[in-house]
């Protein structure tokens, strides 16, 4: 067993690694459309996708993202939204191994179908339960909200790539019931459903290794890390090591 501290920035490196080693994802880059839509996480999850097909080198993760959550002292729209979006590239939207640039999820959205792929970062994991919720500002609910109905109507697959960094404790549903009332103020929440990926599940799929979260916390940079044990078989600690090693030194987002 070995133990590592990741920050929330080299986490959402190794999620976006987990994803490009995710064997359904990997099989829809090929023939079916694959939505990544825009995020901090989802830039990581992007920037790998586009490698494995080549097309990574125009791509650039600083404004991609819709709403973003910056310290009090920086506030955004009520929405969280930057007032000036007019660098917004558009999400990722892959079809047959294409990069369809300039395109977003409601470009698409009424094509989809069985077999292809939406992934959609999240604000909140129950971690025991494995299920997110996402912050909504949107009146209809955003790109959440045109992503459910073909994935409960159509199955296409929704994965949620999410941070340890967003764990809560509580029930989900009761937590949206409780800001979601009528006279509540601030963002709403909504649980939803599809395939929870945080790093814990990326260092499983990329090295076989089991990682666990046991404690948290930092400062000087190390705010909101992580502290991790991993254990398995000695090649399988050896992958992880050197997994957890290649991103230890990736800096803070900003803007």
């Amino acid at each position: 067993m070995r133990q590592f501290s990741l920050t929330p920035a080299a986490g959402k490196s190794i999620i976006g690694k987990g994803i490009a080693g995710h064997p359904e994802v990997l099989a829809a880059l090929k023939d079916k459309t694959v939505v990544i839509i825009a995020g901090t996480t989802n830039g990581y999850v992007a920037q790998e996708l586009l490698a494995v097909i080549g097309q990574a080198d125009e791509f650039r993760r600083e404004r991609f993202f819709r709403g973003i959550v910056l310290p009090p002292s920086r506030p955004t729209a009520p929405s969280g939204r930057l007032p000036d979006e007019s660098d917004f590239p558009g999400d990722v939207v892959i079809h047959k191994g294409v990069w369809q640039k300039g395109k977003t999820i409601f470009d698409v959205v009424d094509g989809l179908k069985e077999g292809d792929v939406i992934l959609k970062g999240a604000n909140a994991v129950d971690l025991e339960s494995r299920r997110a919720a996402i912050l909504i500002g949107h009146p209809q609910a955003g790109t959440i909200g045109a992503s459910l109905p073909v994935h409960y109507g159509r199955r296409v697959r929704l994965i949620i790539p999410v941070g340890l960094e967003k764990r809560i404790w509580g029930n989900l549903d009761d937590l949206a019931s409780e800001i979601n009332r009528p006279g509540a103020h601030g963002p709403r929440l909504l649980p939803v459903p599809g395939e929870i990926v945080t790093e814990l599940d990326a260092i499983a799929l990329l090295t076989g290794a089991r990682a666990k979260l046991v404690a948290a916390g930092g400062v000087s940079g190390a705010e909101g890390s992580v502290w991790l044990c991993v254990s398995g078989e000695p090649d399988q600690e050896e992958r992880a090591a050197a997994l957890l090693q290649s991103v230890v030194s990736e800096p803070a987002f900003k803007l």
